[in-house]
Order: structure tokens, then sequence, then C-alpha cells
């Protein structure tokens, strides 16, 4: 199967998630359609059933931000660097997150795109989508029969890709560690606000906090603001478009509860009703909360950012602040070559 085809397939992919964005069909594609457009509005539909942090909305942004970067133009650009062969057909086990929906599916474009074959262990909170994405791809070029399996336990595997928690981690290098591997653990993603930025700077800053209720790695769980800054403008700014965020039951119990803890504890917090800002030089924060520091410089900041590299997934800030950064509410849209964890995917499986 050459990477032609490869390629070719997953833009048809592309274009079949593209009609979900809208509700509108693409005559194009009415084959595929018409054994797959129904059952898969209707997953999408089943998700918040399944899993409660899994809104209509939040399943609609991830699948959005997967079909745009399914074009030719960007497969290619993305490919190019690469000297991929026909057909690698090493089997990895690509083990995957269900923390946002669909969060795995960059591992099994990397593996299926590369040439090698996946055998996918799903996570339990989210096993519908991706599975049901295996199925259209083999309906649009039936060589990918061979090349994609989905499993309870990984078996008879070349390679291994992972991630989970620090916890889970330990784990995965203690089974798959003998094995050509990358291991995934926790990481954050942090803001910088500048002094200069705007309302509307800052509300695109509320869609990297709240946008899947802050549980993917890439979410912001921590801001720096500069010293002296009010944030009452922070919480202004954020008011009018996410305050319904409490209207997700699981997103109001975490918090309600983290609110109730902290408030036992003696600790300070802003509180805007929805959302709670504690002072705290931890990069992770709980659901609900987000943690905050004050910077004298940015120069001050950037080396104490350059520290904690390993720890960082992301960071977001507006063109005020003189750092290469991605932009406020560009978080959950990376480019197909921003590996999580800084680890290049396809250099690792073509090197297998």
């Amino acid at each position: 199967m050459s990477l032609e085809k490869r390629i070719k397939a997953f833009v048809q992919l592309g274009l079949f998630l593209k009609q979900f964005k809208n509700g509108q069909k693409n005559e194009a594609i009415a084959s595929i359609n018409g054994k797959f457009y129904d059952d898969f509005e209707y997953i999408i539909f089943r998700q918040k059933a399944l899993n409660g942090w899994f809104e209509k909305d939040n399943v609609i942004q991830a699948i959005n931000a997967i079909e745009e970067s399914l074009t030719e133009e960007q497969l290619n650009n993305w490919l190019s660097d690469y000297s991929i062969k026909k057909d690698a057909n090493k089997v990895v086990g690509v083990i995957m997150a269900g923390n946002i929906p669909m969060v795995g599916f960059h591992d099994f474009l990397s593996v299926l795109i590369s040439g090698n074959k996946i055998q996918a262990k799903l996570a339990s909170n989210d096993n519908t989508l991706i599975r049901k994405i295996g199925e259209i791809l083999v309906f649009i070029d039936a060589d990918f029969e061979s090349k994609i399996s989905f499993v309870e336990k990984l078996e008879n595997f070349d390679a291994v890709i992972a991630t989970g928690s620090n916890n889970t981690a330990r784990y995965f290098e203690l089974y798959f560690g003998k094995y050509p591997n990358i291991i995934r653990k926790n990481r954050n993603s942090i803001a910088i606000v500048n002094e200069n930025d705007k309302a509307e700077d800052l509300n695109a800053l509320g869609t990297d906090i709240f946008q899947y209720f802050g549980l993917g790695c890439r979410s912001v769980s921590k801001v720096y603001f500069p010293k002296g800054y009010k944030i009452d403008a922070f919480f202004e700014a954020i008011l009018d478009d996410f305050q319904n965020v409490t209207q997700n039951n699981k997103y109001a119990n975490n918090y309600d509860y983290n609110k109730a803890v902290y408030l036992m504890g003696n600790n300070q917090l802003l509180d805007n009703g929805f959302l709670l800002l504690k002072e705290d030089a931890a990069l992770t924060s709980p659901v609900g909360v987000l943690n905050y520091e004050f910077y004298d410089s940015i120069e001050t900041l950037n080396t104490h950012l350059k520290e904690q590299e390993e720890n960082l997934q992301c960071i977001v800030s507006s063109k005020n602040t003189p750092i290469e950064t991605f932009g406020f509410g560009e978080a959950q849209c990376p480019a197909l070559n921003d590996y999580a964890d800084g680890v290049d995917t396809i250099d690792f499986l073509l090197k297998l």
C-alpha cells in the first residue's frame, strides 16, 4: 500500500468528518455517507451518555480539529521532511488516553500513514469514535483491514506508544521497557498574560482554559499575570462566554468540591462563580481551579519556564508577549508536527 494511497484515504476520511461541522452532506462521498453518516452522527449524539465529560460541542470541536488537518496539502507538507517506505509493516501497540474525545487519533494516524500496523487499546471512556473511524478507513480502502486492530490486551507487537498519568507511566515502563517505546506522562499547559492584553485576547484564553473542561494536557491549568495586574479584567473577559460551563454536572461537582476543600483548608481563593483562582507555584490544578502566579519580568519568567520545559506541553500568550508561543485560543488545535511531549512520533516509527 503506497504512501499516496494512504494519504488519499485519510483525505477522504477528512471530507467525511468535515460534514459534521455544519451538518451538510458532501455528495462527492455519497458511498461513504450511505454506509456511515447516520451511524457516526448517532455515535456523536451518544457520547454524553457514555462519558459525562463528552458534551456534543466538545466532540464536534475534536472532530473539527482532526478534519482540518486531513487535507492533501497538510498531510504532504507534514510528511515531506521524512523518507517513508512503501510498507513498514511493524506492529505498533498504542495505548490511548480517554481524557478528551479522540485524543489518540494523532497516534492512530501516525502509525498508519507511516505504513505500519496499529494494535490499539482504546480507553474505556472513549472507545467508540476511533473504532468507527477505523471501520470507515477500511471501507475507503480495504488494504487497511490488515493494518487496524482494536484489542483489550497488546500482544505480538514490535513497539509501543502509551499515554497515561505519571503513575501509569511507571507500569508502562516496567511492562514495555524492553521494546522500542514512547511513554507519555502528565504534562501541563500554561498561559502568559501581558498588561496590554485586551478583553478579546483574554476571552480567547478562556477557550484554552475551558475547552474539554480543562481535562486535556493542552488545557491551560496555570496563568502567569504581570505583577500588579488587576485580575478582575480577566474575570470580566471570560464571564459571558464561559459561565455556562457549570451546566455540566461533572464540572459543577468538581468546582463545588474543590471550593469546599480549599475553604476548609483556609486557602485564599478568587472566585467568579464558575472558576476558582488559587495563587500556587504548581503547574497542575484540579478541574474548576486555575493556578496563578505573578511575574516581575518576561525575561525572568522565560528563564523559569525553560527550567520547567519537561513538564510543559504548551504555552499560550498574545502577540503582546515577546516569547514564541501558541496564540490565545490555539492550544487545542495543534498542527500535525506539534508532537505530544515534543517527541517526533513519525521519526520514532520510521526508525523501527
